[in-house]
Protein backbone atom coordinates (compact mmCIF):
# COMPACT_ATOMS: atom_id res chain seq x y z
CA UNK A 1 0.00 0.00 0.00
CA UNK A 2 1.30 3.43 -1.23
CA UNK A 3 0.51 6.18 1.39
CA UNK A 4 -0.34 9.58 -0.32
CA UNK A 5 2.45 12.16 0.29
CA UNK A 6 0.66 15.09 2.70
CA UNK A 7 1.71 18.54 2.45
CA UNK A 8 0.79 21.85 4.27
CA UNK A 9 -2.15 21.65 7.11
CA UNK A 10 -2.71 17.98 6.75
CA UNK A 11 0.74 17.04 7.11
CA UNK A 12 1.21 18.84 10.53
CA UNK A 13 -1.60 17.57 12.19
CA UNK A 14 -0.13 13.65 10.86
CA UNK A 15 2.93 14.28 12.79
CA UNK A 16 0.99 16.12 16.17
CA UNK A 17 -1.18 12.63 16.11
CA UNK A 18 2.03 10.29 15.40
CA UNK A 19 3.45 12.59 18.77
CA UNK A 20 0.78 12.21 20.11
CA UNK A 21 0.50 8.56 19.70
CA UNK A 22 4.38 8.00 20.88
CA UNK A 23 3.59 9.92 24.00
CA UNK A 24 0.75 8.11 24.90
CA UNK A 25 2.58 4.94 24.06
CA UNK A 26 6.23 6.21 26.19
CA UNK A 27 3.61 7.04 29.24
CA UNK A 28 1.96 3.74 29.59
CA UNK A 29 5.13 1.70 29.23
CA UNK A 30 7.12 3.83 31.43
CA UNK A 31 5.85 2.12 34.49
CA UNK A 32 6.36 -1.56 33.85
CA UNK A 33 9.76 -0.63 32.15
CA UNK A 34 10.93 1.45 35.74
CA UNK A 35 9.38 -1.53 37.72
CA UNK A 36 11.68 -3.59 35.42
CA UNK A 37 14.75 -1.87 35.82
CA UNK A 38 14.56 -1.13 39.39
CA UNK A 39 13.62 -4.92 39.71
CA UNK A 40 17.01 -5.82 38.18
CA UNK A 41 19.36 -3.10 39.22
CA UNK A 42 17.89 -2.66 42.73
CA UNK A 43 17.66 1.42 41.98
CA UNK A 44 14.86 2.80 43.98
CA UNK A 45 15.26 0.27 47.20
CA UNK A 46 13.47 -2.42 44.87
CA UNK A 47 14.38 -6.00 46.79
CA UNK A 48 15.12 -8.93 45.61
CA UNK A 49 13.18 -12.62 46.25
CA UNK A 50 13.88 -16.37 46.64
CA UNK A 51 12.52 -19.48 47.13
CA UNK A 52 15.10 -20.20 50.21
CA UNK A 53 18.03 -18.93 52.01
CA UNK A 54 21.28 -18.06 51.19
CA UNK A 55 23.94 -21.19 50.93
CA UNK A 56 26.33 -18.68 51.99
CA UNK A 57 26.72 -17.32 55.56
CA UNK A 58 29.51 -14.60 56.32
CA UNK A 59 31.05 -13.97 59.63
CA UNK A 60 29.91 -10.27 59.22
CA UNK A 61 27.06 -9.04 60.25
CA UNK A 62 24.59 -6.08 59.15
CA UNK A 63 21.78 -4.43 61.43
CA UNK A 64 18.25 -4.12 59.49
CA UNK A 65 16.02 -1.60 60.95
CA UNK A 66 12.38 -1.67 60.39
CA UNK A 67 9.72 0.66 59.76
CA UNK A 68 5.87 0.98 59.18
CA UNK A 69 3.76 3.57 57.98
CA UNK A 70 0.11 4.04 56.63
CA UNK A 71 -0.68 5.92 53.91
CA UNK A 72 -3.15 8.94 54.61
CA UNK A 73 -7.08 7.66 55.18
CA UNK A 74 -5.84 3.92 56.08
CA UNK A 75 -7.53 3.43 59.43
CA UNK A 76 -5.55 0.42 60.37
CA UNK A 77 -2.55 0.99 63.05
CA UNK A 78 0.76 -1.07 61.65
CA UNK A 79 4.05 -1.21 63.11
CA UNK A 80 6.89 -3.48 63.56
CA UNK A 81 7.22 -5.87 66.61
CA UNK A 82 11.13 -5.49 66.21
CA UNK A 83 12.65 -2.03 65.70
CA UNK A 84 15.99 -3.27 64.64
CA UNK A 85 18.11 -6.80 64.66
CA UNK A 86 21.42 -7.35 63.40
CA UNK A 87 22.42 -10.73 61.44
CA UNK A 88 25.20 -12.33 59.99
CA UNK A 89 25.47 -11.76 56.11
CA UNK A 90 23.57 -14.96 54.40
CA UNK A 91 21.95 -15.29 57.40
CA UNK A 92 18.15 -15.82 57.01
CA UNK A 93 15.94 -13.34 59.69
CA UNK A 94 12.40 -13.31 60.83
CA UNK A 95 10.45 -10.32 61.74
CA UNK A 96 7.35 -9.71 62.17
CA UNK A 97 4.92 -6.90 61.54
CA UNK A 98 1.78 -5.85 63.73
CA UNK A 99 -1.51 -5.02 62.26
CA UNK A 100 -4.86 -3.74 63.97
CA UNK A 101 -8.12 -2.97 62.36
CA UNK A 102 -10.28 -0.65 64.93
CA UNK A 103 -12.93 -0.54 62.48
CA UNK A 104 -16.55 -2.06 62.70
CA UNK A 105 -15.83 -3.32 59.61
CA UNK A 106 -13.20 -5.34 56.96
CA UNK A 107 -10.60 -3.24 55.60
CA UNK A 108 -8.41 -4.49 52.65
CA UNK A 109 -4.68 -3.59 52.32
CA UNK A 110 -1.60 -3.53 50.55
CA UNK A 111 1.99 -3.31 51.42
CA UNK A 112 4.54 -1.28 49.66
CA UNK A 113 8.10 -1.33 50.62
CA UNK A 114 11.66 -0.18 49.74
CA UNK A 115 14.99 -0.71 51.29
CA UNK A 116 17.73 2.40 51.92
CA UNK A 117 20.23 2.81 51.16
CA UNK A 118 19.27 2.37 47.62
CA UNK A 119 22.72 0.77 46.72
CA UNK A 120 21.91 -2.32 48.91
CA UNK A 121 18.58 -2.60 47.63
CA UNK A 122 18.88 -5.57 45.25
CA UNK A 123 20.82 -7.38 48.16
CA UNK A 124 18.06 -7.61 50.37
CA UNK A 125 16.56 -10.53 49.74
CA UNK A 126 12.85 -11.71 50.88
CA UNK A 127 12.14 -15.24 50.95
CA UNK A 128 8.53 -15.13 52.14
CA UNK A 129 6.51 -11.76 52.77
CA UNK A 130 3.42 -10.46 53.86
CA UNK A 131 3.27 -7.58 51.16
CA UNK A 132 3.33 -10.37 48.24
CA UNK A 133 -0.51 -10.67 48.72
CA UNK A 134 -3.40 -7.86 49.89
CA UNK A 135 -4.19 -8.17 53.48
CA UNK A 136 -8.05 -8.16 55.38
CA UNK A 137 -8.44 -7.76 58.41
CA UNK A 138 -11.91 -7.72 60.22
CA UNK A 139 -13.19 -5.66 62.45
CA UNK A 140 -10.81 -4.92 65.83
CA UNK A 141 -8.88 -8.07 64.40
CA UNK A 142 -4.88 -7.81 65.27
CA UNK A 143 -2.30 -9.29 63.35
CA UNK A 144 1.49 -10.75 63.52
CA UNK A 145 2.76 -10.65 59.78
CA UNK A 146 6.10 -12.42 59.33
CA UNK A 147 8.86 -11.52 56.91
CA UNK A 148 11.68 -13.59 55.95
CA UNK A 149 14.93 -12.27 54.36
CA UNK A 150 18.67 -12.62 54.03
CA UNK A 151 21.12 -9.76 53.05
CA UNK A 152 23.22 -11.52 50.29
CA UNK A 153 26.65 -12.32 50.53
CA UNK A 154 27.41 -10.88 47.53
CA UNK A 155 27.01 -7.10 49.10
CA UNK A 156 30.40 -7.15 50.16
CA UNK A 157 31.82 -6.69 46.48
CA UNK A 158 29.66 -4.45 45.11
CA UNK A 159 31.51 -0.98 45.52
CA UNK A 160 29.11 1.29 46.70
CA UNK A 161 26.78 -1.20 48.89
CA UNK A 162 29.83 -3.01 50.98
CA UNK A 163 29.64 0.13 53.13
CA UNK A 164 26.17 -0.07 54.34
CA UNK A 165 26.30 -1.19 57.99
CA UNK A 166 22.64 -0.79 58.36
CA UNK A 167 19.79 -1.44 55.94
CA UNK A 168 16.17 0.43 56.42
CA UNK A 169 13.42 -2.15 55.15
CA UNK A 170 10.09 0.63 55.07
CA UNK A 171 7.01 -0.35 54.61
CA UNK A 172 3.80 1.83 53.56
CA UNK A 173 0.20 0.23 54.00
CA UNK A 174 -2.30 1.40 51.38
CA UNK A 175 -5.79 0.68 51.68
CA UNK A 176 -7.93 -1.38 48.64
CA UNK A 177 -11.10 -2.08 47.54
CA UNK A 178 -12.09 -5.30 49.64
CA UNK A 179 -11.91 -8.99 47.41
CA UNK A 180 -14.87 -9.45 45.33
CA UNK A 181 -16.41 -12.45 47.68
CA UNK A 182 -15.90 -10.35 50.91
CA UNK A 183 -17.51 -7.22 49.39
CA UNK A 184 -20.46 -9.32 48.25
CA UNK A 185 -20.64 -10.73 52.31
CA UNK A 186 -21.15 -6.72 53.10
CA UNK A 187 -24.04 -5.94 50.88
CA UNK A 188 -25.46 -9.40 51.84
CA UNK A 189 -25.87 -8.34 55.86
Amino acid sequence: MIFPRLTGPKRTLAQTAGLVLLMGSLAWASVPFYNFFCKVTGYGGTTNTAEAGSDTILDQTIKVRFDGSLERGMPWQFKPVEREMEIRIGETGLAFYEAHNPTDHPVAGSASYNVAPFDAGSYFVKIDCFCFEEQVLQPGETVLMPVSFYVDPDIITDRDAKFATRITLSYTFHQIDLPQEQAAMMIAD
